[in-house]
C-alpha cells in the first residue's frame, strides 16, 4: 500500500467522519479476502476503489457541507446526487 495523498479536515469528528465514508464510497468496497499474520482470513472494509480525484471532491464537500446530498456512482467513478 502507498499513501498518494493526504488532506487535514479539522474539526470533526472521527467516528462519524469514517461512517460518512463507508456510506458514501459503499458501493465501490474491495471485495477481497485476505490472510492476516496467523493465517486468518480477514476482509477488511476500510479498502475503496475510487479514483484519487473524486476523494478530492468528497474532501471538499465535507468541508463545505454538501457532502450529505451525494453518494459514489461506480458506473460513471464519479459523485452523484442521491
Amino acid at each position: 500500500m502507498e499513501v498518494v495523498a493526504a488532506c487535514k479536515l479539522s474539526n470533526l469528528n472521527r467516528t462519524r467522519l469514517e461512517n460518512l465514508f463507508h456510506r458514501i464510497f459503499h458501493e465501490a468496497r474491495l471485495d477481497l479476502t485476505i490472510e492476516d499474520r496467523f493465517g486468518n482470513p480477514v476482509k477488511p472494509r476500510e479498502w475503496f476503489v475510487v479514483p484519487l480525484h473524486v476523494i478530492d471532491e468528497a474532501a471538499e464537500r465535507i468541508q463545505d457541507g454538501t457532502i450529505t446530498e451525494y453518494v459514489y456512482g461506480p458506473s460513471q467513478a464519479a459523485l452523484v446526487r442521491r
